[in-house]
């Protein structure tokens, strides 16, 4: 592409992008806690039995419905080469009680009933209703001797503590995905790499640029290293993702901006923001507390994205196995409300990007969704095809530029999604 052809591009990409943002942020402020899920899912039933259990297929998006007292179960068809990921976004409905204990539980067992992988995701502080989500998983791998056959496995979906004092009554939506993920042409390490750089470095600095948060994963908004501001009500959980390429190192610091009135009080977990990975998974979280006045806080340091994190006993580091879209999700307590009012609270993210990108895995085979993996790639619930080389090109050059580059990922992401549009549609590249 040219210069011209490439300036061009980008133009298109920054109208696409603020169109995109702009639709999130109007869902999300007109029906307040209601979460934009994936035009493309396909509205099943969970089962309740494994007899009725219906197929999942990698690369697909789901939305489905989770009773308050019940597991439902889905149905996994495997071979003995393949890790799958398996992952549920619980959305409670607006207006509606939780816990700080109730929140969604996924679990993978094989045909005998064991248990292959389970987690949860709660509410916790400050127990508003927002979006949770919780992954499990089938792995391949020299450590795991369990679940490792082809055949039939079975997803599990349920409530964390439905018993729990104040949980909902009310039945939950839910979005569900699997990715598949193959195994390496060379046989992989079975250790985690022992030494990284854990020093937090300083938040990035300069003027924050305006980005509208998405109202859900399928909406989330791409950022990339800078300084990105938007404006949270209470209530409101937005969304972001910022593509992390095999060897960077994602650092994020949130911030909350004075209130701008004379009111006083505290909440203690006012804002809470969760970072996921590619699969959903839950990587880390935090928890601010706000007094009307300035506060910031950041994430943990994370080690940089290797296929061999996925062997460390912890799962902040082995969840960071894969490089893609990383998820930042922002969520302001309606407690705020209480004593500063209702009106928006000033968010930033600080957003930097470390390390230098590498080459990922040999993978034996294609991951499902065929990009999920890659820096281009997107939500892997949710997207279809890659681009083509030249296209995962522009992206590594954009997500490794450092400082400064984050308006230049965000229209590069928005040329991306275009020309994958035109593509899909039969025309010519």
């Amino acid at each position: 592409m040219g210069r011209l052809g490439l300036a061009a591009a980008l133009g298109l990409g920054t109208a696409a992008t603020a169109l995109t943002g702009q639709h999130a942020q109007a869902a999300g402020e007109d029906t307040g806690l209601t979460y934009a899920f994936a035009e493309d899912a396909r509205r099943i039933e969970g089962a309740g039995s494994t007899a009725d259990a219906v197929e999942l297929e990698p690369g697909r998006t789901y939305r489905s419905t989770l009773p308050p007292h019940a597991k439902v179960f889905f149905r996994l068809e495997l071979d003995d080469t393949e890790t799958a990921y398996a992952s549920a976004t619980a959305v409670p409905p607006s207006g509606t009680g939780v816990s700080v204990a109730d929140g969604v539980k996924v679990t993978v067992e094989d045909a005998d009933g064991r248990s292959c992988d389970t987690d949860t995701a709660t509410f916790g502080a400050p127990g508003s209703p927002r979006p949770v989500a919780a992954w499990a998983m089938r792995e391949i791998s020299p450590r795991r001797s369990l679940c490792a056959e082809a055949g039939t496995y079975y997803v599990t979906v349920e409530r964390a503590a439905p018993d729990a004092r104040g949980a909902s009554p009310d039945p939950w939506e839910l979005e569900i995905g699997t990715v598949s993920e193959p195994g390496t042409e060379t046989p992989a390490g079975t250790r985690a790499p022992e030494a990284w750089d854990s020093a937090t470095p300083a938040p990035v600095q300069g003027t924050a640029q305006r980005r509208p948060g998405g109202a859900g994963f399928a909406q989330a908004t791409p950022l990339g290293e800078g300084v990105w501001r938007d404006d949270i009500r209470p209530g409101r959980t937005l969304f972001y993702q910022v593509p992390v390429d095999w060897g960077r190192q994602l650092h994020a610091t949130a911030e909350l901006g004075s209130s701008g009135t004379d009111a006083s009080g505290y909440v203690a977990s006012a804002l809470t923001l969760d970072l996921y990975n590619p699969v959903r998974g839950e990587v880390d979280d935090l928890s601010l507390g706000y007094n009307g006045g300035q506060k910031s806080k950041a994430l943990k340091p994370l080690p940089p994205v290797a296929y061999e994190n996925r062997h460390a006993s912890g799962q902040q580091i082995s969840a960071v196995r894969f490089a893609g879209a990383y998820y930042l999700v922002a969520h302001l307590s309606p407690e705020v409300a209480g004593d500063f009012g209702d009106g928006p609270v000033p968010l930033t993210l600080r957003v930097r990007l470390g390390g230098a990108a590498q080459d990922g895995p040999d993978y034996a085979g294609g991951t499902v969704p065929a990009d999920v993996f890659t820096v281009g790639g997107g939500d892997g619930l949710t997207s279809g095809g890659g681009g083509d080389a030249g296209d995962e090109t522009l992206y590594r050059v954009l997500a490794a530029g450092g400082i400064g580059t984050g308006s230049a990922l965000v229209v590069g992401l928005g040329v991306w999604t275009v020309v994958a549009r035109r593509r899909g549609a039969g025309h010519p590249g």
